[in-house]
């Protein structure tokens, strides 16, 4: 399917327009009707629903480009957890060159993250409980939090799906050197993610 096809597609719920930001988009929020939908080969796939996304004071929002340093970062969609403290957002962006980007906020704290993949994910032998330390390319990352969220809430374009009222497991490891690890788990699968602070008074927002 090529981006020009993607330009003409409709929503199988209500019948409007729905125009993925990129290529490599898999999920998508209908404006319309708020139903979550697939992209797939044969076209638009009904998924659920996106979930309310209160308004809450925000640094950045959906549509917006973020300077973070020399990077340019426009943000495609944006995804809500409930955890055990609260809420946390999560902004699926792309930089420059339109490679994938995550940047988690958590009351005022920032980081941007990058999918690590599989043949550079950490290797290590047991389990990663709290307080363990984990060596990962000469840095030692110590598990800081072992928690659950649920996601409540979807809005835009995403490069893998999510599930209005699906709970994720996540591990954060903080390491010595300033840079971050975190694991998103569902069941038996792993995602690993490496990333690193923001101090949110240096990022630079253009609003939509």
């Amino acid at each position: 399917m090529t981006l020009a096809d993607m330009s003409e597609l409709h929503c199988p719920n209500c019948g409007d327009l729905v125009c993925p930001a990129i290529k490599s988009v898999k999920m998508i929020t209908c404006e319309s009707c708020t139903t979550t939908l697939l992209l797939e080969d044969a076209g638009l796939r009904l998924s659920g629903q996106q979930g309310v996304l209160h308004d809450v004071p925000m640094l950045c929002g959906l549509g917006d480009q973020l300077q973070i340093g020399t990077g340019r970062y426009q943000i495609l969609g944006h995804a809500r957890f409930s955890y055990r403290r609260g809420t946390w957002d999560e902004f699926w962006a792309v930089d420059a060159g339109g490679k994938p980007v995550w940047i988690s906020v958590d009351e005022g704290d920032l980081i941007l993250q990058r999918s690590l993949p599989p043949e550079a994910w950490p290797t290590y032998g047991g389990k990663l409980r709290l307080g363990r330390i984990l060596r990962y390319k000469s840095e030692g990352f110590r598990v800081d939090e072992d928690g659950t969220g649920t996601c409540i809430g979807l809005k835009g374009s995403f490069d893998h799906p999510l599930t209005v009222g699906e709970s994720y497991r996540f591990l954060n490891l903080q390491g010595d050197a300033g840079n971050v690890l975190s694991a998103e788990i569902s069941g038996e699968q792993y995602e690993w993610f490496i990333g690193t602070w923001i101090d949110p008074f240096e990022v630079k927002v253009t609003v939509a």
